[in-house]
Order: structure tokens, then C-alpha cells, then sequence
């Protein structure tokens, strides 16, 4: 009896038995199995992957994915006071009308010959994003902050000659363990303790850290924990004293409020863009940022993409391109510092947008708002039995840590209560940071409510009562 041959993924190119057989014929190999050789037998799978039935149909494919997607719980239904690096912000509708229009959505590499306005929209990005953070260069947006901030930190090391970061270590758990595969082998990275009181950099531990081999200090402001530091000043001083740079970390929304790093003593700034226009898309919508002043040493250490302007042959006409195109691997290739792979440009130009409409006056009463919705949150969680909110005495903008050590309740179980009333609580802090056991990292943005946090609180008096 002939042997019923299995129906192909439609959506998987040259998936068909008898294409990839054509296809082994032409290159003269018998089966897959001898493109194998090389690899040894140990280290290959025996079995036959447990893949569903193809689905043949359009229709019948979209409608099996929209059942896996309905299982998802969004931000739409529920009220999400997450943060952590993804922060749940207000999207303007003309951010998603530009970065939709075709000529941005498809110039995915866009050169001259086929870029209708991207390399422009790019420099006006980097123009906004360089006033806000009052420094001259700025880059096309990279993949996130983790990167941007990998790269700030080898930037540092090639600059200075040494191999050595030392790192506050409140930084973001995810972004370190980027930031130390990125790093490794080039650059060694040394952990820097806090106050457990105020949360703060503790100067003293700094001091006794630093040396002839540190490239530099990279801390963030904010702090992943939420709270501000007031000591960027002294921190950067230490690191100037000592021939290091003072690299920061810094979530461009609070910039309305804060002033920005260069301020005190900052050499090269990071941070991500997603909060400014970009939707959280599950996690996604990040975009990188790294900025220096116009210095020959700082801008030739870029690895990514500068868009700049320039007069052409035409009296009163510019252009926008590349700045020193050949410090990159693209124009390099393997003899580049660093690879440069996709850029999130969109992500750029959407935030380019979002600035645009906010301005200055707008950012600072976005700002002011995050503040004052954080601290009635702050207010009202601590009047709760067993609740500490914020744990750290120092500021705070839009995050801030909860401790429930006293309710004896773990986040897990308190977050679990909270989803069946369609409520995102705070990421738990346990598994990451051991002497923050059953604490939270709580969230509050421009898009929370007074109703919304009473209603958290409600929830929460519930769950611990």
C-alpha cells in the first residue's frame, strides 16, 4: 500500500518532499543527511520533531492563531502596574499615522536612491533626542538599552585603554547579564554596593573600587528601583579623578523633571526610547540610545550609524548621510570595533515624533504628572498592614520598590490575587535581588488614574486582610 504522503507547511518555502528532493539532486547530494557530516552524530537529534498538522488554509491558519493570541492577557483589559524596563506610557495616535506611512515602514536599509525623507526624519530624531539630553551626538536608535549600554561600556574601554567597568548594582538583572555576555572577554565588570537604606551608591565602596585599570562607572539614573540619584555629581567626579569616564544610564521620559546627566559630569548617555511613542508590543518596541559630545575620541568610537547634515550643489539645499560611515563594519566589515547588525530606526523616527508634539513644556508636565500620580500611589500603598511603600528613602520617578515582608505573603501569591481581579502587579524582585525578598517593583505613569491605584489598593487590602 503506498505510503500517504504527510501535507506540507504552505507557509514554509520549499517544504514539499519532492522540491527538496529536486533541490538535493541539483546540488548532487543523496539526502540532507551528508550537509550534516560535519556535524558530529552525538550532537544531533534522532527523532521527528512533534509538529502540528500543517494548516492549509488561510482562514483556518488565522483563526488558529488569534485562539493563541486570545489567551494573552493585555494592558487593554487589565490594569498593568509592571515596569522593569517596559513601561506601560500613552501612545499618540500620530505616532502610529507616521511610523505607518510606507515610505519609513519599508525603507528598511534605505540608502539615497531609494530613502524618501528616512535619513532626514533620523536627524531630526537625533537633533531632539541631542536637546533633550543637551549633547551633541546622538545615534540611530540600536536594538535597547541593554545594548546601547554594552556598547557605551566597550566605548568606554577603548577610549581609556583599560579593561575595567565598575557598575552600580541596582542596575536591571536582565541588562547585566547583556551587558556581561556582550562585554566578556574585553572588558572585566566589577559590582559597585548600595546604601540599604536609601538605595544610593555607596561613595565609599566606589572609592575603594576604583583604580589605574577602571575605564569607567556606568549607573543608571533613575535607578531599575526607581529612586533618583543626587550624587551623579560626586560619582563622576571620582571617575574624572581617576581617568575614568562617567557613563549613565537614563530613561529619557523623566528628563521633563530631571536634569539631564550631562549636567553632572556624564561622558556618554544611554538609555532606551521605548516610553516615547513606542507601544510595549509584549515586551518589544525598544530602541537604544547613545550620546557624547562633538569630540573626535567619543564620536570615532561609535559603532552605529550617524546621520548628519550638509550643504549640497544646489545654492540653499541640504542633505542628510552618513557621519564617518568608515568607523562602522559596514564600512570596515571584520575589522570593525563592534558588528552592526538591524538598528531600530522606526522606533527612532516614531520617537522623533513623539518629541516633536510634546516639547519641552510638554515633557515637564508628562513629568510632573508620572511624579505626582507615584507619590499618591506611594501614599496610599502605605497605609496598608504590612506594606512598605517605597522601601528606599531617597526620590522617586514612576517606579519604586513595595516590600510585603511584613504582610508574609510572597509577590508570587500576591500577583497571582491581583491578575484574577485583571490587575498586573510589580515584577518580583526575590530571584534577582536576595536581600529584596517579597518585594516588588511597582510602576505608576501618566496613564494611571486616581481609580486605578485605589483600586489596587483595594485589591491589596483584600489579598493581605
Amino acid at each position: 500500500m503506498k505510503k500517504k504522503e504527510k501535507p506540507t507547511h504552505p507557509y514554509i518555502p520549499n517544504s514539499a518532499p519532492k522540491i527538496k528532493a529536486k533541490m538535493l539532486e541539483e546540488i548532487g547530494v543523496k539526502n540532507i543527511e551528508e550537509l550534516y557530516a560535519d556535524i558530529p552524530a552525538s550532537l544531533r537529534y534522532k527523532g521527528e520533531l512533534n509538529l502540528p498538522e500543517a494548516i492549509l488554509s488561510e482562514s483556518a491558519l488565522k483563526r488558529h492563531v488569534e485562539g493563541i493570541l486570545a489567551k494573552n492577557r493585555s494592558c487593554q483589559e487589565s490594569i498593568s502596574f509592571l515596569g522593569g524596563g517596559c513601561w506601560p506610557h500613552y501612545v499618540p495616535a500620530i505616532c502610529d499615522e507616521v511610523n505607518q506611512r510606507s515610505e519609513f515602514l519599508t525603507a528598511y536599509a534605505g540608502e539615497p536612491y531609494e530613502d524618501h525623507g528616512r535619513f532626514q526624519a533620523l536627524f531630526e530624531y537625533e537633533s531632539l533626542m541631542g536637546e533633550l539630553l543637551d549633547l551633541d551626538v546622538v545615534n540611530v536608535p540600536t536594538y535597547d538599552w541593554s545594548q546601547a549600554a554594552s556598547t557605551s561600556i566597550r566605548m568606554a574601554g577603548r577610549i581609556t585603554g583599560r579593561r575595567e567597568m565598575l557598575i552600580s548594582d541596582t542596575i536591571s538583572p536582565d541588562r547585566l547579564l547583556a551587558i556581561r555576555n556582550y562585554c566578556r572577554p574585553v572588558v572585566n565588570i566589577r559590582m559597585v554596593g548600595h546604601d540599604p537604606e536609601t538605595g544610593l551608591i555607596d561613595l565609599d565602596d566606589l572609592r575603594s573600587k576604583i583604580s589605574s585599570s577602571t575605564s569607567g562607572i556606568y549607573f543608571e539614573n533613575p535607578s531599575f528601583l526607581g529612586f533618583i540619584e543626587p550624587q551623579g555629581k560626586v560619582i563622576s567626579d571620582i571617575a574624572h579623578e581617576n581617568g575614568a569616564l562617567s557613563v549613565v544610564g537614563v530613561d529619557p521620559i523623566s528628563l521633563g523633571v530631571i536634569v539631564p546627566p550631562s549636567h553632572y559630569g556624564a561622558d556618554i548617555v544611554c538609555g532606551d526610547i521605548q516610553g516615547l511613542g513606542n507601544h510595549m508590543s509584549f515586551g518589544g518596541g525598544h530602541g537604544g540610545f547613545i550620546a557624547t559630545r562633538d569630540e573626535e575620541k567619543f564620536v570615532m568610537e561609535f559603532p552605529s550609524r550617524l546621520f548628519g547634515i550638509t550643504k549640497t550643489a544646489v545654492e540653499g539645499e541640504y542633505g542628510f548621510g552618513d557621519v564617518a560611515y568608515d568607523r562602522t563594519s559596514f564600512g570596515v566589515r571584520e575589522e570593525g570595533k563592534e558588528f552592526v547588525g538591524t538598528h531600530a530606526a522606526l522606533c527612532g523616527i516614531t520617537a522623533g515624533v513623539y518629541l516633536s508634539l510634546m516639547g519641552p513644556k510638554g515633557l515637564q508636565e508628562l513629568g510632573q504628572s508620572i511624579m505626582q500620580r507615584s507619590q499618591y500611589a506611594m501614599k496610599k500603598l502605605s497605609e496598608i498592614k504590612g506594606v512598605k511603600a517605597p522601601l528606599f528613602t531617597s526620590p522617586h520617578f514612576k517606579e519604586f520598590v513595595v516590600s510585603f515582608k511584613e504582610a508574609r505573603k510572597t509577590v508570587e501569591k500576591i500577583n497571582r490575587f491581583l491578575l484574577e481581579r485583571n490587575i498586573f502587579g510589580g515584577v518580583d524582585l526575590s530571584p534577582h535581588f536576595p536581600e529584596l525578598e517579597n518585594c516588588a517593583l511597582y510602576c505608576v505613569t501618566e496613564i494611571h488614574t486616581k481609580e486605578d491605584i485605589d483600586q489596587l489598593v483595594r485589591a491589596l487590602k483584600e489579598c493581605l486582610g
